[in-house]
């Protein structure tokens, strides 16, 4: 493990260095919450340099299971920050084996409802693989009817990165064989009248009702597009693969040769 609690008067100074009119900052780790009262003092910071830049946080959102630490983050009173924060199972076993850490559904719930009874807007994201596509209709479920509250749900395809490779034969599927389990918790989600996206998935390879809710998401320093997306009419509107999924993707991705009447996907956010 690296400390880096040293490096608080830096990430202070470096606010200071970002243009004002910057739209919006991503936070994340590691685990920022680790910083406990120093993330607050960025948080704060942030607010005072930049009070038009919109803050997104990901975070695993355990530490709000402590209540005054919801609070505590609550009370800055940020104009406009989400924290984007992963659920992976509405089986307790589940969500844990997937983070390895016991203990972790439950504190990931309590923060949950800790930072809405605050006040503070909350993204859950879900990242889709082979230990958590079986359930996705039910977490969606799980989602609706016990976190209503939620500004956003992410639906995310899985980036080859870190521990994955490692693990690659526990969590690899390919994301075209786990389109019906995805349109059925899109819908459950349209349904609850909660706000739904899908990130990190191609056009071809997504059921083409899912298309609207598709997003370019991917961060530009590593998008890439393949050899198949070379005159492929929707790939301005496709959000292309990680650099990361050259060496393992979808069998399934084409170039698709006429527009669907479905039409063009949401930009990406």
């Amino acid at each position: 493990l690296v400390n880096d609690f040293d490096k608080i008067h830096e990430h202070l100074r470096l606010i200071d260095l970002i243009d004002p009119e910057t739209r919006e900052i991503g936070i994340t780790g590691g685990e920022p919450t680790l910083f406990k009262d120093d993330f607050i003092r960025i948080i704060e910071h942030a607010k005072t340099k930049l009070p038009n830049t919109a803050l997104h946080v990901l975070t695993n959102g355990r530490l709000f299971y402590y209540q005054e630490f919801a609070r505590k983050l609550s009370a800055v009173k940020h104009p406009d920050i989400v924290l984007g924060i992963p659920l992976y199972s509405d089986v307790d076993s589940e969500h844990d084996y997937v983070v390895q850490a016991k203990g972790a559904f439950e504190e990931t719930v309590m923060g949950l409802h800790n930072l809405d009874n605050c006040g503070v807007p909350i993204e859950i994201r879900v990242v889709i693989h082979q230990q958590t596509y079986r359930r996705l209709p039910r977490l969606m479920e799980f989602i609706s009817r016990n976190f209503p509250f939620v500004s956003h749900v992410a639906l995310m395809g899985m980036e080859m990165y870190g521990f994955v490779h490692k693990n690659l034969e526990t969590l690899w599927i390919d994301p075209h064989d786990y389109q019906a389990e995805l349109a059925e918790a899109t819908e459950t989600l349209l349904l609850s009248g909660i706000n739904v996206s899908i990130y990190n998935h191609q056009l071809c390879v997504l059921d083409q009702t899912l298309w609207p809710f598709a997003r370019k998401s991917i961060s530009d320093w590593k998008n890439i597009y393949l050899e198949e997306c070379n005159h492929c009419v929707m790939r301005k509107d496709c959000g292309g693969l990680f650099q990361s999924a050259a060496r393992k993707h979808s069998s399934y991705i084409r170039r698709l040769g006429e527009r669907n009447p479905v039409g063009s996907v949401g930009a990406g956010i």
